[in-house]
């Protein structure tokens, strides 16, 4: 029995930078302690890749009318095929390394329930990563020399306990507003939202937005506006990491994430939004968002 269970639905391994950036991620999976793998779809090359990589590879993922795996379906069929304790749901270009394994750990004994996530250290990438001797070691100096945290918007995955998540709509994988509803359902539930940032790396291998169509990313994409619709409107699509309860430290203790200015602005959206909720969405955001707020709060906490 491993303590985590990670699932994904790899894009097709017919672009020679989008396959060799998925084996990076998905090899650097396989190199932690107390972990599976299940890789789900039956895109082209993801069977062999499955197959050279040693992972669990499940083809029957549901589909939307245009093909793309549905993620109720993929959280359902995680489930089934795991006993871990824990399940997290992750992009296929995201390389992971040991101190994942260990917040996990961390977070499952303070914690009963929870969503564990983090942003993540854009890099590009054009070669197949070498995982031979300290691989995380010089994967984190060049990090730290060529990479960028990225702005606390989007997810790309999230980790929690099996129990959790049992009532997922049918969000399209691939497409917008899924993974803010997810930190929406977090804070609904009253369930501890930890923010890893400041004591894991999570590495995001840079690509481009050739398998969508025109090339467009995937905010633009016409299956963005059934993501939201079946989130239940905008409103809770606006959930970021911004919206955490918790930091997970490099110590290993949990904090109060610090009141900055983009804090403190989501915040008074969210208090705004309880009073006036009578108010169409677009009233409320610009009564949270003017301007001339927007600068007095920057000057005020100094960014």
């Amino acid at each position: 029995m491993s303590l985590i269970t990670l699932f994904s639905a790899p894009k097709p391994f017919i672009n020679p930078h989008i396959a060799m950036i998925q084996r990076n991620a998905i090899k650097s999976w396989t190199l932690l302690p107390d972990v599976e793998v299940i890789l789900l779809g039956e895109e082209d090359g993801l069977a062999e890749a499955a197959h050279e990589l040693g992972v669990k590879h499940i083809a029957t993922v549901e589909r939307n009318a245009n093909g793309t795996p549905l993620i109720s379906s993929m959280f359902k069929l995680a489930r089934e095929n795991s006993n871990s304790e824990l399940l997290c749901i992750i992009n296929a270009d995201m390389i992971l390394m040991p101190d994942f394994v260990e917040a996990a750990r961390q977070v499952k004994d303070l914690k009963s329930e929870f969503v564990l996530l983090s942003q993540r250290w854009d890099l590009d990438v054009t070669a197949p990563l070498d995982f031979s001797g300290d691989w995380s070691r010089g994967l984190r100096s060049m990090v730290n020399g060529q990479g960028q945290l990225h702005r606390p918007a989007g997810s790309d995955f999230f980790l929690f306990p099996f129990s959790s998540y049992t009532d997922i709509p049918n969000f399209i994988i691939g497409r917008a507003g899924w993974d803010n509803w997810m930190i929406y359902k977090a804070r609904k539930e009253n369930w501890a939202v930890i923010d890893c940032t400041p004591s894991v790396m999570i590495v995001h291998q840079n690509h481009d937005y050739s398998h969508l169509l025109g090339a467009k990313p995937h905010y633009d994409h016409p299956d963005t506006n059934e993501n939201i619709r079946l989130a239940g409107g905008q409103a809770n699509v606006r959930y970021t990491i911004l919206d955490s309860t918790h930091q997970l430290a490099a110590d290993g203790k949990l904090t109060r994430p610090k009141l900055t200015s983009q804090r403190f602005t989501r915040r008074l959206e969210l208090f705004l939004r309880a009073v006036f909720f009578f108010l169409p969405e677009g009233v409320v955001e610009n009564l949270a968002r003017p301007k001339r707020w927007q600068k007095r709060i920057k000057k005020l906490f100094g960014k």
